[in-house]
């Protein structure tokens, strides 16, 4: 990437700029994709002034990114000690993180049948069920979205938390005593990207990418797409692998993306190949 001149520096505008300090100095171009990737490098050796300037920054970078669909996976190797050391939010907080998260999806395999089978102890069935997944979102630090129906929805500023909040889950499950004595398996999909937050929730391109994961999965499998594992490789991948699937065309995604299985200790490994979208 080549470097700017003062001259064409000095013709881009301050929202050209991740983070401007009180003397006035523009630092972080993020004008267009390359030097966005730039930014992203360098990010962790600028030092800046409060924390607050550091946030602002961060969430300017972020929303850059967005712009030009990057995948920030090193900055988020840079950035996980920085969030560790943060305080948690509070138990009540209903604020879900924005730019770029990785969110978690699942559903009941074989559910209408499962309905039949309990009948009336379907509902309570479905809250032990929510209660298992609930506690392993929440000792992993991410964030309900919604639970309805036999489907859960989650976000995880860490793309390892979530996996590590799904691989919880598939380890929990089949310790559980279920009402009716049922067999209950979910399929877990998980997608890291730019979804656009609501009031309380999430919507776009990337929900549905999530949830067209999800749905591709068997009882008990963990599927995860490109982006994901790419970020979890960056971040630390100890204890934890990806079993490539392939890639797949998703319905109404677009162009194919690249499909993996998580794979680690107390998992299931061998599943028949990936459900139609």
């Amino acid at each position: 990437m080549a470097r700017l001149d003062p001259t064409e520096r000095s013709k881009l505008p301050d929202r050209a700029f991740a983070y401007i300090d009180s003397r006035g100095r523009r630092r972080l171009p993020i004008h267009d994709a390359s030097h966005v990737r730039n930014a992203l490098a360098r990010f962790g050796r600028v030092n800046f002034e409060s924390d607050a300037a550091r946030d602002r920054a961060r969430k300017r970078l972020l929303n850059a990114a967005r712009k030009f669909r990057i995948v920030p996976v090193g900055f988020i190797a840079g950035q996980l000690e920085v969030e560790r050391a943060l305080p948690p939010l509070d138990a009540g907080s209903t604020v879900l993180p924005s730019g770029f998260v990785t969110m978690l999806m699942t559903d009941v395999e074989g559910s209408t049948t499962l309905v039949q089978r309990v009948d009336e102890h379907f509902a309570a069935l479905i809250e032990q069920l929510w209660a298992v997944l609930r506690s392993s979102v929440s000792e992993c630090g991410g964030h309900e979205v919604e639970a309805r129906a036999d489907e859960f929805f989650a976000v995880f500023e860490s793309p390892r938390a979530a996996v590590d909040s799904a691989i919880e889950m598939q380890r929990a499950l089949p310790q559980r005593t279920w009402p009716g004595a049922a067999d209950v398996r979910v399929r877990i999909g998980i997608h890291s990207g730019y979804p656009t937050s609501t009031a309380s929730n999430y919507v776009g391109l990337d929900v549905n990418t999530t949830s067209r994961v999800c749905a591709l999965g068997h009882g008990g499998q963990i599927v995860v797409s490109a982006n994901t594992r790419e970020a979890v490789k960056a971040s630390g991948p100890q204890g934890v692998g990806f079993k490539s699937l392939g890639a797949h065309h998703l319905r109404g995604v677009g162009a194919p993306i690249s499909l993996y299985q998580v794979m680690s200790d107390g998992l299931r490994s061998n599943f028949p190949p990936l459900r139609r979208s």
